[in-house]
């Protein structure tokens, strides 16, 4: 078949072929072939174009990764992608030295804490927002939506006023609390859509059954808005796990910093030492992006499942 036999808009039957292969012959016009073409220079160029941004964010991670592994020296003569003789001590002494195993410790607690203080709280009142019906509930659902549009630095004047009344200053609940309350107006923005999407004949059977509020809640709403959950809960430990003005304003003991505010006093105690505090940011880094990587398909599930309603 030669390329004289395509028209522009329309092929001529070819008498080489069988007749059980015309069919073919015919989708080959130029039209098509111009459209595929175009389709596939588009794709060519968007993937290209996504490649080179994910290699913009990958880069200074892997940077900081191979200069966790140089000597002090190494940090400015030695430009390879990888070292020739890692220094993998690094990650020892900056544990070790660095009190890392404290602040880490610490920030699991903070996180772990937090993201089931926001799930608990945010899932019970999303559920209500949703599906009771009770005087002033939009009201209340906004008010609660304002709060996103109050910056974190004009929070901290009241909150250390009141965190000093109720004495919880250099305390882990003192950390904690605050962290959950500002994580509840996002849980109940994501959660909501989810719980008004659940069709009314589940909670009657639910009701045949024997279920209070308080149970459907448990054993229909949970388990439906898994995605949402998921979606709360990795918003949740990204902000718990990358905090920093917080714990500065509240924490000064050491043995309850968490890993962000324990980098930074590594920091000021060793400065100069630059392959120690890249050992240090990596220990920082590392499980949030694995658990971002684990999760990440939940992401764009439970935010876009939110916003339809079918």
């Amino acid at each position: 078949m030669s390329i004289n036999t395509i028209e522009k808009g329309k092929a001529r039957p070819d008498p080489l072929l069988p007749e059980g292969f015309q069919p073919l012959r015919e989708g080959l016009t130029y039209e098509r072939i111009r459209r595929r073409a175009r389709n596939s220079f588009k794709s060519i160029l968007s993937h290209s174009f996504l490649i080179l941004v994910s290699i913009t964010c990958l880069f200074p991670l892997w940077w900081m990764f191979v200069s966790s592994l140089k000597t002090q020296q190494g940090i400015f003569t030695d430009m390879s992608f990888f070292p020739a003789h890692p220094e993998w001590s690094n990650f020892v002494t900056a544990w070790t030295k660095g009190h890392f195993e404290t602040y880490f410790v610490n920030s699991v607690i903070y996180t772990t804490c937090t993201i089931a203080g926001v799930l608990f709280i945010s899932s019970l009142a999303a559920y209500a927002f949703a599906r009771l019906q009770f005087y002033g509930k939009n009201v209340l659902y906004f008010m609660f939506l304002a709060t996103l549009m109050i910056p974190v630095p004009g929070q901290f004047i009241p909150l250390y006023v009141l965190l000093i009344k109720m004495r919880l200053v250099n305390t882990m609940p003192g950390y904690i609390l605050p962290q959950v309350n500002g994580g509840l107006a996002l849980g109940i923005f994501i959660l909501k859509p989810f719980f008004e999407r659940i069709p009314k004949d589940l909670e009657d059977a639910a009701r045949i059954d024997g279920c209070g509020k308080f149970g459907i809640w448990w054993n229909v709403a949970m388990p439906l808005a898994k995605p949402a959950l998921a979606v709360v809960g990795i918003f949740t430990a990204l902000a718990v796990w990358n905090e920093y003005l917080l714990a500065m304003l509240v924490l000064s003991d050491r043995s309850l910093m968490p890993l962000q505010r324990g980098l930074m006093v590594f920091q000021g105690a060793h400065l100069t030492q630059y392959p120690l505090l890249m050992a240090g940011m990596t220990i920082s880094v590392v499980p949030i992006i694995v658990v971002y990587l684990f999760f990440q398909k939940h992401i764009i599930k439970g935010v876009t499942a939110g916003a339809l309603k079918g």
